[in-house]
């Protein structure tokens, strides 16, 4: 945009002494002048719906300014880096770093294959930002099932010709047999422990997931 420059003096010329010929005013030098000025309002931007063009500056405004006052570029980034200080994390489905993006910070990648968690003051597992703890491939430790089963009491009958057992139920008796032609063992329980080393399927200690680039501003 272009200023009016005066081109001619004509304060200069009323000064001058009468009879000078510099004092008289000529239609060129009122040329001028209204030349200079058609070419000042040509290049200057209408006041309603103005089209700028080159760089245009203007005041930059306090970030806490909440009117209709412009908002310059330098009014935008410093309200970016309010909304992304230092110590914040910033998550994105693409690998390029924050500083890239936003064009200011120190960002460095954080978290790698961790899951973020509120902080809660009243939990020693995470009461202090960023503790870590957990583990992706928990393994159940051994252990032990014991079970007791009672039997309110029923007999295996049994015949014994000689020195031979006879009868489908002849190997699963217990107990002291008399030589007599039959006899009978009652059983009332049996006790069965079974002893397990824990083990851990694939994704079986994950909640469900997705994967995401995390990066903390260090600076």
């Amino acid at each position: 945009m272009s200023n009016y420059v005066q081109a001619t003096n004509f304060a200069t010329k009323d000064n001058l002494a009468s009879g000078n010929a510099l004092k008289i005013v000529k239609g060129t030098e009122i040329n001028t002048e209204y030349a200079n000025i058609a070419i000042a309002v040509a290049t200057k931007a209408d006041l309603v719906s103005p089209t700028f063009t080159g760089t245009p500056l203007a005041p930059t405004a306090a970030t806490a300014t909440n009117t209709t006052q412009l908002a310059t570029t330098a009014f935008v980034q410093a309200v970016v880096q309010l909304l992304h200080p230092v110590g914040s994390i910033y998550s994105a489905i693409v690998s390029t770093n924050p500083a890239t993006l936003f064009g200011f910070g120190t960002w460095t990648a954080f978290g790698a294959g961790r899951m973020l968690i509120s902080l809660d003051s009243t939990n020693a597992l995470f009461n202090t930002a960023e503790e870590t703890g957990g583990a992706a491939d928990a393994t159940l430790p051994t252990h032990t099932h014991t079970a007791t089963v009672t039997d309110p009491g029923h007999s295996h009958t049994i015949q014994l010709i000689g020195d031979t057992l006879v009868g489908t139920e002849a190997l699963r008796g217990s107990g002291n047999l008399a030589n007599t032609p039959s006899t009978s063992t009652a059983f009332t329980s049996i006790t069965v422990a079974n002893a397990n080393a824990g083990v851990s399927g694939t994704n079986a200690n994950y909640p469900p997931f997705i994967a995401v680039y995390m990066w903390k501003r260090t600076a």
